[in-house]
């Protein structure tokens, strides 16, 4: 692993409700970033995917990111458009708790991104000038209890919103896996898309994305503690690429976002 500090944009807080996995804990969760190098983490919760009070979803979110003092946690509140409140819940992100970003879980909240709330909420976070993170999937479908089931967000729509969406800045996580998908390399080519590594699978996957996808749009996601943090870093450290390219990887390319 280079010895490049690392800003991991995809960790989440809390414990999943169908299983226990290591570091489901914030102490244990922290105490692992910080023996990895990791200075920063831009955490969700995973209440916000089944919680429908997201402004308590939202303060815990930001009281447990404020305590922690191993790691610096930058928390982004969850969203649902399809709530009444959506509007005011956005506000008091980026204006009470100073949150840079919000995280949204589409196929979790039960609705396409073809809906019309959710158009406005993007434009509504470009206007405020924040980060999107759209969550693509959660667990492999081999992980999921038989009575929650749920399909990977259906990004088709995607291009059409963020091209009428000026100044969106939108980070996808859990998109990558394989094999590669045409029409979601273009859509990671479109001006303002990113996308993270944690779901990323096969020898030389990385390397194979860079020669589809300019660096500058990749960034460092592990997706703990759903996924041992262990399985992003190996990424890089067996991968071919210069090291001007990782340190841009783990920690340039969410600087500049």
């Amino acid at each position: 692993m280079p010895a490049a500090s690392i800003i991991d944009v995809n960790i989440t807080l809390g414990q999943w409700p169908t299983r226990r996995v290591p570091c489901d804990e914030l102490p244990a969760l922290a105490a692992k970033l910080h023996q990895h190098n990791v200075i920063e983490a831009w955490a969700g919760s995973y209440d916000g995917l089944f919680h429908e009070d997201l402004t308590a979803v939202n303060n815990r979110l930001a009281d447990d990111c404020r305590a922690q003092t191993a790691v610096r946690l930058i928390p982004f509140g969850e969203i649902n458009p399809l709530l009444p409140n959506w509007q005011a819940e956005l506000a008091r992100c980026a204006e009470h708790h100073r949150m840079p970003g919000v995280r949204l879980h589409p196929n979790y909240h039960g609705y396409a991104l073809d809906h019309p709330d959710f158009a406005l909420l993007l434009k509504a976070v470009a206007e405020r000038d924040l980060i999107a993170q759209l969550t693509v999937l959660m667990e492999d479908d081999r992980m999921m209890h038989p009575l929650m089931r749920v399909a990977p967000v259906d990004l088709r729509p995607l291009a059409a919103l963020v091209e009428q969406t000026p100044g969106l800045r939108l980070i996808l996580l859990n998109a990558l896996k394989g094999p590669r998908d045409d029409k979601l390399i273009r859509l990671l080519n479109t001006n303002g898309v990113y996308c993270e590594i944690a779901m990323l699978e096969g020898v030389g996957a990385l390397e194979q994305l860079i020669t589809e996808v300019s660096v500058e749009k990749i960034l460092f996601g592990s997706h703990a503690p759903s996924l041992y943090f262990e399985s992003a870093s190996l990424k890089l450290r067996e991968s071919a690429l210069p090291v001007p390219h990782v340190r841009t990887i783990v920690q340039e390319n969410a600087r500049r976002l």
